[in-house]
């Protein structure tokens, strides 16, 4: 039985490192751009590394190998900065009018993908947010991560006080619901003042999540499916084997989603009525409201290439991102994936 909770590490063991006021740290996060700075000690969580676990051997991960690896990696950030004392999680608030665009028929995209690839942008604020600390603190060192590294990034999200895991996995923050990106600074210091961790479940008894997800992909115990997940089977490199004729039929409703998906995000409570995005890096190359299908209809493969260089576009192909949205409105295909695929 560990001595203590979770692992956490004994202050004694910290006890050398400098120390750092809190609040230079969240000063330094918003002055870079970010929306929300929280604070947490290290420790290992070995607790959320063991679900993890579990649901990998579940087979809930859909395939995607990365998530297979490196799963003791996740749960102690030392294996990724041997000297971490500190782990600093920022949040930005990506929100857009991709949110409020109508499902009627038009090709769908996730709205963090109408700005420039997050990952770029988050590294460019989290190094600004260290340059800055270390004007004052010259031997400060660590280590920058996004989401592309093995970090259980969410739950370090929760113990900085950032917000709560929701019923489709994601982190809801109080004043930006779950319409943040999140980055990590693993740091050689101490603060003076850590955050709490964040303690309440705004979820509740709502299921509203779970019933707006068309694919059925949101569990009842806070996980994802990733085999039915439309965000999963749109973005993730060799999607395209899935998408099938609309002669073909069945399979699982993608609802015109052609990369990415908001569904359940748009379904929760806690995303209503929250303020729009102010960071630059996060402004769309195009407005969403505007990409109908009048608009797609008329948009060549030049101009689209244009438009979309450098966002999470990308990721699974410009090209083949292009050949769905034309299948959807010249074709008028509401994108099925095959039932063989999806078991």
């Amino acid at each position: 039985m560990p001595k203590y909770p979770d692992d956490i590490l004994p202050v004694s063991e910290q006890s050398s490192q400098p120390v750092i006021p809190a609040r230079e740290m969240r000063e330094a996060a918003l002055g870079a751009g970010f929306s929300l700075c929280g604070i947490a000690p290290y420790r290992r969580l070995t607790k959320h590394a063991a679900r993890l676990e579990e649901w990998v051997a579940g087979g809930m991960h859909g395939g995607l190998a990365y998530m297979e690896r490196n799963i003791g990696k996740r749960s102690d950030p030392r294996e990724l900065f041997p000297a971490t004392g500190t782990v600093v999680v920022c949040a930005v608030n990506y929100r857009n009018t991709a949110w409020d665009a109508p499902d009627d028929g038009r090709p769908r995209i996730a709205s963090y993908a109408f700005s420039p690839d997050y990952h770029d942008s988050i590294k460019t604020m989290l190094r600004r947010t260290a340059e800055t600390l270390r004007v004052s603190y010259p031997w400060l060192k660590g280590r920058a991560l996004t989401d592309t590294a093995p970090l259980l990034e969410k739950a370090w999200a929760v113990e900085a006080g950032l917000g709560w895991i929701g019923r489709n996995s994601l982190l809801v923050t109080p004043r930006f619901g779950s319409a943040v990106m999140l980055g990590e600074l693993l740091l050689n210091a101490r603060v003076d003042v850590y955050d709490r961790p964040h303690d309440r479940d705004g979820c509740g008894a709502c299921r509203r999540c779970i019933e707006a997800c068309p694919a059925g992909a949101v569990g009842e115990c806070r996980t994802i499916d990733a085999s039915r997940c439309i965000s999963r089977l749109t973005v993730e490199p060799g999607a395209d084997a899935l998408f099938t004729s609309a002669s073909e039929g069945g399979g699982l409703p993608l609802s015109g989603w052609v990369f990415g998906c908001d569904d359940c995000q748009r379904g929760c409570p806690h995303n209503r009525s929250k303020p729009a995005g102010e960071n630059p890096l996060f402004r769309p190359v195009v407005d969403p409201l505007a990409f109908d299908r009048e608009f797609c209809r008329s948009l060549d493969f030049p101009r689209f290439h244009a438009l979309f260089r450098g966002t999470p576009l990308e990721r699974p192909g410009l090209d083949k991102v292009y050949k769905r949205i034309k299948a959807l409105v010249e074709k008028g295909i509401r994108n099925n994936l095959s039932k063989s695929t999806t078991g």
